[in-house]
């Protein structure tokens, strides 16, 4: 066992020669009750809740395999914590899309990165009707569960979300987002405020037909019972770039006044979505380009009122899924990303038949692709206080820069908090209720190897300090922080990870328990199944 890791400059390189990973990615089975797992090390007394998770769970439908990372039927996990005990539970969450292709025995709403094709046992006449009733959007609700009011709802990027039961993880109903606002889809990393409001963001048709980018408003539970998605409200809306091709939005920033939001060249061609859909059997991968001209734009708007701020604020060309923190200082506002370089898609190289390959050819492909790297811009808040040219940060901790150019235009360099050939800091997680949109220390991620998961990493964003727990043949995933009941410092805590060690005969999966202060074990809770791979989730206490 290697443990935990003090990492001074750049992680240690792992090596996957048995490929154990691909079982990250083959189908499993819903359990029909919670089954006890075995613990060993002290789990802390005041740790008890519902650690939830969700991911692929079903990567075929008969002999039609999914082609991409994020096409397989949702699958929520649950790890229950009581009393030093802990139980594992898993369900297929009942969407749209899962119920219908069991019925069916084929796929029939379209993923991600597969096109669903129509029923052969249909005539040619019954095929062409259906393709034009419409866009069928998926509801495949596999990437994050979030906290609305009182309730649950397992997300993905769509306008869809499913309500659950985090207890018992039964389905409770779909949800359309556009019965309730202005919106075509919505991220699955929306920002929560100490009272129940909820903030996300979601492309649009604005003015003129043009799209653009909402930001939506859902309160707090209402004193009256009634449901907080029924007052749904837009509070701001960004402009986008390019008239009828927004940029992919995966997540955005929150400072405790402003909205922050980053717009990268990766485009969808709102034509092809519209036209080609059902006719040619494109998906949603299909859909996507790059803009290789644009680079990337950053925005700005307040939050109270919701108002937009027209700095120009531009940056080379990079890939952004997830923000790691923001927050304001001195009339600045500081923003730490995890970014891939250049503007081919990320996403291009997570399909299955990738991650899947022998390990050698998984290191081949992940070299063609973006490289990863931690950054932090600086956006200044009044930028007509300096000359053209000049650098206008004066924040003495960092080597961003913010230079005014021709037309108004703020040109961002970044400072460079993390960077390693092919090692990504990924999935990122702070101490979100103490320090989101705030000043921070510390940050602690998922590490990705050439694309596959095997460490979790903690970054000090100051000194640039890294950590790391790994083990051999073990894959992780994303850490959730839950902070201690009497904590003192930003990092006191314990980190949840789910990890998978495919070659152990016993218990190849367990949820592990880390200080958060120096990722030292605290214990873990043993499985006898294989957990496949999951995204996002939360800590319910």
């Amino acid at each position: 066992m290697l443990g935990c890791l003090y990492l001074s400059h750049l992680m240690k390189i792992s090596y996957h020669p048995a490929g154990g990973y691909k079982k990250l990615f083959e189908t499993c089975e819903e359990f029909a009750e919670p089954t006890p797992a075995q613990v060993t090390g002290e789990i802390p007394a005041w740790l008890h809740g519902s650690l939830l998770r969700l991911g692929p769970g079903l990567f075929e439908i008969g002999d039609e395999p999914f082609l991409h990372l994020f096409d397989g039927q949702a699958l929520m996990h649950k790890f229950d914590l009581k009393a030093g005990h802990v139980t594992y539970y898993r369900k297929f969450i009942r969407t749209d899309a899962y119920v219908r292709a069991l019925t069916e025995k084929r796929i029939v709403i379209t993923e991600f990165g597969t096109a669903a094709y129509p029923d052969p046992c249909k005539n040619i006449f019954s095929r062409f009707f259906t393709y034009f009733q419409g866009i069928e959007v998926t509801d495949n609700c596999l990437v994050n569960v979030i906290p609305i009011g009182e309730d649950f709802y397992a997300c993905t990027e769509t306008n869809f979300i499913t309500k659950v039961n985090p207890d018992t993880l039964e389905t409770i109903k779909k949800v359309d987002l556009c019965n309730y606002v202005s919106i075509n889809g919505a991220t699955a990393h929306p920002h929560i405020e100490q009272d129940g409001t909820v903030y996300n963001i979601g492309n649009c048709f604005g003015k003129n037909l043009s799209l653009a980018y909402n930001i939506v408003k859902i309160p707090p539970s209402q004193k009256d019972k009634s449901d907080p998605i029924e007052k749904s409200k837009v509070v701001v809306q960004f402009p986008s770039s390019e008239r009828f091709k927004p940029s992919y939005v995966h997540s955005f920033g929150m400072t405790e006044k402003y909205f922050v939001f980053v717009e990268t060249p990766i485009k969808i061609n709102l034509l092809k979505f519209l036209s080609c859909w059902s006719i040619t059997g494109t998906n949603y991968m299909d859909c996507f380009e790059s803009n290789d001209k644009m680079g990337t734009w950053f925005h700005l708007a307040a939050k109270h009122p919701g108002e937009y701020i027209g700095h120009k604020f531009r940056a080379s060309a990079f890939n952004l899924f997830h923000h790691i923190n923001c927050y304001e200082d001195q009339g600045f506002i500081v923003v730490d990303l995890c970014t891939w370089k250049g503007y081919e898609f990320v996403y291009n190289y997570l399909y299955l038949a990738n991650l899947k390959q022998n390990w050698e050819e998984v290191k081949k492909t992940a070299m063609r692709a973006p490289q990863p790297e931690v950054r932090r811009y600086v956006l200044p808040l009044d930028i007509y206080r300096e000359e053209p040219g000049k650098n206008m940060i004066s924040l003495p901790y960092t080597t961003a820069t913010a230079v005014m150019g021709s037309e108004g235009t703020v040109w961002l360099e970044p400072e460079v908090l993390f960077s390693a050939p092919r090692q990504a800091f990924e999935f990122p997680q702070i101490n979100y209720r103490k320090h989101s949109g705030k000043d921070y220390t510390f940050a602690y991620g998922l590490g990705l190897n050439h694309f596959i998961p095997d460490r979790i990493c903690k970054l000090n964003v100051k000194s640039k300090e890294t950590w790391a727990w790994q083990e051999p043949d073990s894959y992780p995933s994303e850490p959730l922080f839950v902070q201690t009941p009497d904590a003192q410092g930003e990092d006191d805590g314990v980190l949840l990870s789910i990890v998978v060690n495919p070659g152990s005969t016993q218990h190849p999966a367990y949820l592990l328990i880390l200080s958060a202060t120096d990722l030292t074990e605290v214990a873990r809770a043993s499985v006898d199944v294989i957990i496949p791979v999951t995204f996002h989730g939360m800590f319910k206490a």
